[in-house]
Protein backbone atom coordinates (compact mmCIF):
# COMPACT_ATOMS: atom_id res chain seq x y z
CA UNK A 1 0.00 0.00 0.00
CA UNK A 2 1.51 3.29 -1.25
CA UNK A 3 1.39 5.86 1.89
CA UNK A 4 0.88 9.63 1.90
CA UNK A 5 4.44 10.27 2.34
CA UNK A 6 5.67 8.04 -0.70
CA UNK A 7 2.72 10.20 -2.92
CA UNK A 8 4.14 13.16 -1.47
CA UNK A 9 7.60 12.13 -2.43
CA UNK A 10 6.59 11.16 -5.93
CA UNK A 11 4.61 14.29 -6.46
CA UNK A 12 7.70 16.02 -5.18
CA UNK A 13 10.21 14.20 -7.31
CA UNK A 14 7.85 15.06 -10.59
CA UNK A 15 7.65 18.43 -9.78
CA UNK A 16 10.98 19.35 -9.95
CA UNK A 17 12.18 21.15 -12.57
CA UNK A 18 14.57 19.71 -14.99
CA UNK A 19 17.74 20.52 -15.87
CA UNK A 20 19.16 22.13 -18.74
CA UNK A 21 20.11 19.78 -21.97
CA UNK A 22 23.64 18.39 -21.12
CA UNK A 23 25.98 20.89 -23.34
CA UNK A 24 28.72 19.30 -25.75
CA UNK A 25 32.04 20.22 -27.40
CA UNK A 26 30.75 21.65 -31.05
CA UNK A 27 34.35 21.03 -32.58
CA UNK A 28 34.61 17.51 -31.27
CA UNK A 29 31.21 16.20 -32.29
CA UNK A 30 31.45 17.53 -36.19
CA UNK A 31 35.09 16.07 -36.13
CA UNK A 32 33.51 12.54 -35.07
CA UNK A 33 30.98 13.50 -38.11
CA UNK A 34 33.76 13.63 -40.07
CA UNK A 35 35.09 10.65 -39.09
CA UNK A 36 31.28 8.72 -39.81
CA UNK A 37 31.05 9.99 -43.30
CA UNK A 38 34.88 9.24 -43.88
CA UNK A 39 34.65 5.81 -43.24
CA UNK A 40 31.12 4.91 -44.33
CA UNK A 41 30.15 7.65 -47.32
CA UNK A 42 26.99 10.03 -47.02
CA UNK A 43 24.15 6.91 -47.57
CA UNK A 44 25.34 4.30 -45.36
CA UNK A 45 25.66 7.17 -42.25
CA UNK A 46 22.35 7.51 -40.57
CA UNK A 47 21.16 10.03 -38.10
CA UNK A 48 20.92 7.25 -35.67
CA UNK A 49 24.63 6.23 -36.64
CA UNK A 50 25.60 9.97 -36.13
CA UNK A 51 23.81 10.44 -33.08
CA UNK A 52 25.75 7.68 -31.72
CA UNK A 53 29.52 8.59 -32.59
CA UNK A 54 28.67 12.24 -31.91
CA UNK A 55 27.69 11.27 -28.37
CA UNK A 56 24.46 13.83 -28.59
CA UNK A 57 20.37 12.96 -29.15
CA UNK A 58 18.50 13.92 -32.69
CA UNK A 59 17.32 17.26 -30.91
CA UNK A 60 20.70 18.76 -30.00
CA UNK A 61 22.28 17.42 -33.68
CA UNK A 62 19.46 19.42 -35.56
CA UNK A 63 19.59 21.98 -33.20
CA UNK A 64 23.32 22.58 -33.72
CA UNK A 65 23.99 21.61 -37.50
CA UNK A 66 20.82 21.11 -39.41
CA UNK A 67 19.28 18.07 -41.04
CA UNK A 68 21.77 15.53 -42.29
CA UNK A 69 22.46 17.46 -45.34
CA UNK A 70 23.53 20.47 -44.11
CA UNK A 71 25.44 18.80 -41.48
CA UNK A 72 27.76 16.51 -44.20
CA UNK A 73 27.99 20.37 -46.09
CA UNK A 74 30.00 21.56 -42.73
CA UNK A 75 31.46 18.38 -42.77
CA UNK A 76 32.85 18.12 -46.30
CA UNK A 77 33.88 22.22 -45.85
CA UNK A 78 36.10 20.99 -42.42
CA UNK A 79 37.39 18.22 -44.16
CA UNK A 80 38.98 20.24 -47.00
CA UNK A 81 40.58 22.37 -44.33
CA UNK A 82 41.45 19.57 -41.72
CA UNK A 83 42.58 17.07 -44.20
CA UNK A 84 42.21 17.75 -47.91
CA UNK A 85 44.39 21.37 -48.12
CA UNK A 86 47.96 19.74 -48.89
CA UNK A 87 47.16 19.79 -52.70
CA UNK A 88 46.06 23.59 -52.37
CA UNK A 89 49.76 23.77 -50.19
CA UNK A 90 51.19 22.25 -52.80
CA UNK A 91 50.55 24.77 -55.60
CA UNK A 92 50.78 27.28 -53.30
CA UNK A 93 54.71 26.65 -52.17
CA UNK A 94 56.12 24.84 -54.84
CA UNK A 95 57.89 27.07 -57.81
CA UNK A 96 56.50 24.74 -61.06
CA UNK A 97 53.34 23.03 -62.04
CA UNK A 98 55.58 19.75 -61.70
CA UNK A 99 56.84 20.31 -58.44
CA UNK A 100 53.30 20.95 -57.10
CA UNK A 101 51.64 18.32 -59.01
CA UNK A 102 54.72 15.65 -57.21
CA UNK A 103 54.37 16.81 -54.10
CA UNK A 104 51.07 16.78 -53.66
CA UNK A 105 50.64 12.93 -55.40
CA UNK A 106 52.99 12.28 -52.27
CA UNK A 107 51.62 13.83 -49.75
CA UNK A 108 48.48 12.28 -51.27
CA UNK A 109 50.04 8.35 -50.52
CA UNK A 110 50.75 9.90 -46.88
CA UNK A 111 47.94 11.82 -45.78
CA UNK A 112 45.51 8.63 -47.33
CA UNK A 113 47.40 5.71 -45.08
CA UNK A 114 47.69 8.12 -42.04
CA UNK A 115 47.15 5.41 -39.44
CA UNK A 116 44.36 6.03 -36.91
CA UNK A 117 42.08 7.29 -39.05
CA UNK A 118 39.91 6.15 -42.47
CA UNK A 119 42.09 5.68 -45.49
CA UNK A 120 41.05 7.53 -48.82
CA UNK A 121 39.58 10.83 -49.54
CA UNK A 122 36.27 11.47 -48.26
CA UNK A 123 35.36 13.34 -51.40
CA UNK A 124 36.20 10.85 -53.57
CA UNK A 125 34.93 7.99 -51.22
CA UNK A 126 31.48 9.83 -49.68
CA UNK A 127 29.89 9.57 -53.05
CA UNK A 128 30.10 6.02 -53.48
CA UNK A 129 26.40 4.44 -53.71
CA UNK A 130 25.17 7.61 -53.48
CA UNK A 131 21.59 7.89 -54.24
CA UNK A 132 20.68 11.66 -53.32
CA UNK A 133 21.83 13.69 -56.42
CA UNK A 134 22.01 17.19 -54.97
CA UNK A 135 25.25 15.38 -52.78
CA UNK A 136 26.52 13.34 -55.92
CA UNK A 137 26.52 16.48 -57.70
CA UNK A 138 28.45 18.69 -54.96
CA UNK A 139 30.94 15.91 -54.98
CA UNK A 140 31.44 15.93 -58.56
CA UNK A 141 31.61 19.55 -58.66
CA UNK A 142 34.19 19.74 -56.30
CA UNK A 143 36.42 17.06 -57.85
CA UNK A 144 36.19 18.70 -61.08
CA UNK A 145 37.31 22.26 -59.42
CA UNK A 146 40.35 20.15 -58.27
CA UNK A 147 41.28 18.89 -61.92
CA UNK A 148 40.80 22.32 -62.95
CA UNK A 149 42.58 23.79 -60.52
CA UNK A 150 45.16 21.56 -62.07
CA UNK A 151 44.79 22.06 -65.42
CA UNK A 152 44.88 26.01 -64.60
CA UNK A 153 48.46 26.31 -62.63
CA UNK A 154 50.11 23.67 -66.12
CA UNK A 155 48.37 26.46 -68.26
CA UNK A 156 50.71 28.74 -66.50
CA UNK A 157 53.70 26.42 -66.49
CA UNK A 158 53.19 26.24 -69.98
CA UNK A 159 52.82 29.74 -70.47
CA UNK A 160 56.46 30.70 -67.74
CA UNK A 161 58.08 27.66 -70.14
CA UNK A 162 58.30 25.70 -67.62
CA UNK A 163 56.75 23.20 -69.91
CA UNK A 164 56.58 22.42 -73.63
CA UNK A 165 54.04 24.77 -75.69
CA UNK A 166 52.70 21.81 -77.08
CA UNK A 167 51.36 20.12 -73.77
CA UNK A 168 48.39 18.94 -73.33
CA UNK A 169 46.89 21.09 -70.09
CA UNK A 170 43.69 19.17 -69.97
CA UNK A 171 44.62 15.52 -70.71
CA UNK A 172 47.72 16.32 -68.32
CA UNK A 173 45.37 17.57 -65.31
CA UNK A 174 43.19 14.62 -65.52
CA UNK A 175 45.68 12.14 -65.79
CA UNK A 176 46.97 13.76 -62.01
CA UNK A 177 43.00 14.01 -61.14
CA UNK A 178 42.83 9.80 -62.05
CA UNK A 179 45.88 9.46 -59.82
CA UNK A 180 44.66 11.04 -57.29
CA UNK A 181 41.31 9.31 -57.22
CA UNK A 182 42.44 6.12 -57.96
CA UNK A 183 45.52 6.16 -55.14
CA UNK A 184 42.39 6.96 -52.14
CA UNK A 185 40.36 3.70 -53.77
CA UNK A 186 43.95 1.50 -53.75
CA UNK A 187 44.38 3.28 -49.66
CA UNK A 188 41.14 1.84 -48.77
CA UNK A 189 41.69 -1.31 -50.40
CA UNK A 190 44.78 -1.49 -48.35
CA UNK A 191 47.86 0.10 -50.42
CA UNK A 192 50.13 0.98 -48.27
CA UNK A 193 52.48 4.90 -48.44
CA UNK A 194 55.47 3.11 -50.04
CA UNK A 195 53.45 1.73 -52.62
CA UNK A 196 51.47 4.87 -53.33
CA UNK A 197 54.35 6.68 -53.44
CA UNK A 198 55.66 4.29 -55.75
CA UNK A 199 52.71 5.04 -58.09
CA UNK A 200 53.37 8.83 -57.70
CA UNK A 201 56.95 8.28 -58.74
CA UNK A 202 55.51 6.57 -62.49
CA UNK A 203 53.09 8.81 -62.72
CA UNK A 204 55.92 11.99 -63.05
CA UNK A 205 57.58 10.12 -65.52
CA UNK A 206 54.78 10.85 -68.16
CA UNK A 207 55.31 14.49 -67.88
CA UNK A 208 57.31 16.78 -70.72
CA UNK A 209 60.30 18.43 -70.20
CA UNK A 210 60.71 21.70 -71.35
Amino acid sequence: MVSSHDIKDVAGQASKPRGRPRSFDRETALEKAILAFWEHGYEATSVSDLTQVMGIGAPSLYAAFGDKRSLFDEVVREYGERYGSFGDRAFAEEPTARAGVERMLREAAAEYTEPGRPHGCLIVHAATNCTTSEVEESLRERRNANIAAIESRIRSGVAAGELPADTDAAALARHAGAMIQGMSQQARDGATKEELEALAELAMRIWPRS
